[in-house]
């Protein structure tokens, strides 16, 4: 074992653990330290075999060299200083803390007051020190060799015009998969199982969207009744992979899936936690950037110290105003990027990302490093656009590049379907981008990512089965999540055998999927929702790791299933359904027609009178997909046909007569919610015909120019 005459000063840079092959360079941030111990684990975990004290400190990193260990190794840290809360220094050398660039962690934490540096139930609460060694209970850094052998790895770098995004959870998706291997499933290893990726590549989507994959803890109050933090937006480490989602227990793992992917031409998103840790409020455990450097780390109240300002929800906020803390966040991000492949990320509680001393700025330093990175300047960047903080629902306000979810369009699109009055404007805003939010700085129609159902919320075919959450299970009372949910039962709260009902049910998701796929945008799909699965009306299934969040594939809608497969190849084979810039009727063709317009039920251009009847729920919308040069990613100008877009939310049927288009020698019926298996193109409607329009339905008829269809 290496001992203290052995130990080299080593070098400040890189942080975190880095083998050469001959010893480990470890490098640790803290500005307020007074010293930093190194800790040594045997290949178990549970005893500690050395205690070394890194010997130098270069611009506030600590950091030392061994010799003789490598690659296996387990490791934690020990940070002394300053137990003085009301000045915002909470170190606790009795608490094993886990490295923050540690790339791979072994074991689970085990809860215990121990984890705490004060005495829990203590009259002075967090004033007080707990000097219980916190080791046993907490998982341990190991070092790893990264080297991999990634052979021709093609990023599939989709256009983002051009992008479908599948949001998924690694382990919901799999846990019930029948053709992935029991000790596969929920993990890595069975995301990337041929039956999975071939799921992907028959539905057309683009871009696999992951829940948290960086390693997070189950909050204690969960433990206790035997829930789980599912969802896994309580991140501990940002390197290192959640241990539980290793088949193999090897971070490489994540670089065969990624390869695997990008085989199949799917590009794979990381959604990331960078606005607040596992470790909550002032009455959290001490489990790594708490007892490194608590004042560094953390937004704290200016005026008391002891407390942190908290704009997420969860107790605490990571402090992306100190130097440090962004170097931590961008060197994570890189490392994602560049040595995992990933490409792209989407941010939750991004608001908090760009909070500055004097609030959210869009040209705060996390976007300006973000900007001017060579490695995440080619990454697919999506915002959640809000936080819990003053100010902190911030949609539209990003910089140009980024994306942004867009629930204003989710809701718009829940309560256009469920037949509420004067949503017309709404919906027409949604069905093309929503330029009065987005089109400014340069920024692109692909901006709004919308979707109609994500993981946070009910599930689409629950969208259209409960008025009312049902989060009992949650151990909560029903009081979690939201209680607006834009949904409607259609007369029976839940599961029905009502053949009517359930017809209904069907045909409101093939309008909402309908909706999302075929507006300006970059559409977003949440797993199972292609074939009708169901959360049983929860709402808020954050902490709940069984068959209510697994995707049941045996119980999958095959007819939804395909209908869904016809939609996206639908907007993958047309242009005129994904533009990358913003439509407003501008650009005409030479026979006059504007690449967007219109149509009231009578065939005539719809009027301000009509656009403010709040008792009107059908339109049409007409693209025309000759009128503009709107140049495709390869440069050219691919000429595309004229479609018509009818929405009818109203509860009966009506009578639509065809518009006037020059040119046009009837309309080819190319989707029918109402009808979903008639076969594209076999019905015809004459160019001066009237169209009977199903209740609650969408058709798209494409218009017919001499023998062309």
């Amino acid at each position: 074992m290496p001992g203290r005459g052995r130990l080299r000063i080593g070098r400040p840079y890189p942080l975190g653990p880095s083998w050469d092959g001959r010893g480990v360079n470890f490098a640790l941030f803290s500005a307020n330290a007074t010293k930093v111990e190194l800790c040594l684990f045997d290949p178990s975990g549970q005893r500690e075999t050395e205690r070394v004290a890194l010997p130098e400190r270069t611009d506030h990193v600590w950091h030392g060299y061994l010799p003789e260990i490598g690659p296996g190794q387990l490791y934690g840290y020990r940070v002394h200083g300053p137990h003085a809360p009301e000045a915002g220094h909470r170190f606790n050398p009795h608490k094993l803390l886990i490295d923050p660039y540690a790339r791979s962690l072994v074991g689970q934490l085990r809860w215990s007051d121990a984890l705490h540096g004060f005495r829990v139930g203590s009259p002075r609460q967090d004033l007080s020190i707990d000097r219980r060694d916190s080791a046993r209970f907490m998982p341990k850094c190991r070092v790893i060799d990264q080297a991999f052998t990634w052979g021709p790895d093609t990023a599939p770098e989709t256009p983002w015009p051009n992008t479908v995004v599948y949001e998924a959870h690694v382990r919901g998706l799999t846990m019930l998969h029948p053709a992935v291997p029991d000790r596969q499933r929920g993990t890595l290893e069975g995301l990337g199982h041929p039956k999975v990726i071939e799921h992907f590549k028959h539905l057309g989507v683009t871009a696999v969207e992951l829940l948290p994959v960086h390693a997070f803890v189950d909050d204690r109050f969960l433990v206790v009744k035997d829930l789980r933090n599912y969802w896994g937006y309580q991140t501990l480490a940002y390197f290192a992979p959640e241990p539980r989602y290793l088949a193999s227990g090897h971070p490489r793992e994540m670089k065969t899936l990624v390869r695997r992917f990008h085989d199949a031409g799917i590009e794979v998103i990381l959604d990331v936690v960078y606005n607040h840790t596992c470790e909550g409020n002032h009455l959290g455990p001490t489990l790594s950037f708490r007892g490194i450097d608590n004042a560094s780390y953390y937004r704290l109240l200016p005026d008391n110290r002891r407390y942190y300002l908290d704009e997420t929800g969860v107790g605490n906020t990571l402090d992306l105003s100190h130097p440090r803390v962004l170097q931590m966040v961008m060197d994570s991000l890189r490392y994602w990027a560049q040595d995992m492949h990933v490409d792209g990320f989407r941010f939750d509680l991004a608001t908090t990302l760009g909070r500055e001393r004097w609030g959210f700025d869009r040209e705060g330093g996390f976007f300006d490093a973000v900007r001017q990175d060579p490695v995440l300047a080619r990454c697919k960047m999506i915002a959640e656009p809000w936080d819990l903080g003053m100010g902190g629902y911030q949609l539209g306000q990003y910089p140009g590049g980024w994306s942004e979810w867009n629930d204003r369009y989710r809701d718009t699109v829940r309560r256009y379907w469920r037949g509420d009055h004067g949503m017309l404007p709404e919906l027409a805003s949604a069905l093309t981008g929503w330029s009065e939010l987005f089109e400014n700085r340069g920024r692109r129609s692909w901006t709004s990512v919308n979707f109609a159902a994500c993981h946070d919320g009910f599930a689409l075919a629950d969208v259209v089965s409960y008025e009312t959450k049902h989060n009992e299970a949650n151990g909560e009372n029903n009081r979690d999540g939201h209680s607006d949910n834009c949904s409607a039962n259609y007369g029976v709260e839940g599961p029905t055998d009502d053949p009517a009902i359930l017809a209904l049910r069907r045909q409101q998701i093939r309008n909402m999927l309908t909706t999302v796929l075929l507006s300006q945008g970059t559409p977003m799909l949440l797993a199972g929702d292609e074939f009708g699965r169901t959360q049983q009306g929860n709402n808020n299934a954050y902490c709940q790791d069984n068959e209510i969040t697994w995707l049941d594939w045996e119980a999958a809608d095959q007819d939804l299933l395909e209908f869904t497969q016809r939609l996206i190849a639908l907007r993958t084979n047309h242009g005129v359904f994904h533009r990358s810039h913003f439509l407003h009727g501008r650009h005409m063709t030479p026979d006059g027609l504007p690449d967007i317009s219109w149509y009231s039920p009578r065939g005539t251009v719809q009027t301000a009178e009509q656009w403010n009847d709040h008792f009107a729920r059908c339109i049409g919308l007409l693209l025309v997909g000759r009128a503009g040069a709107y140049l495709d990613p390869a440069g050219l100008d691919p000429p595309d046909g004229t479609f018509l877009l009818i929405f009818n939310a109203h509860s009966g049927w009506l009578s639509f007569r065809m518009p006037d288009v020059p040119g046009c020698e009837g309309w080819s019926v190319r989707l029918d919610t109402h009808q979903p298996k008639r076969e594209d193109g076999v019905r015809r409607v004459a160019a001066d015909g009237e169209l009977q329009m199903p209740a609650r339905a969408v058709m798209v008829l494409q218009c017919i120019k001499g023998a062309t269809i």
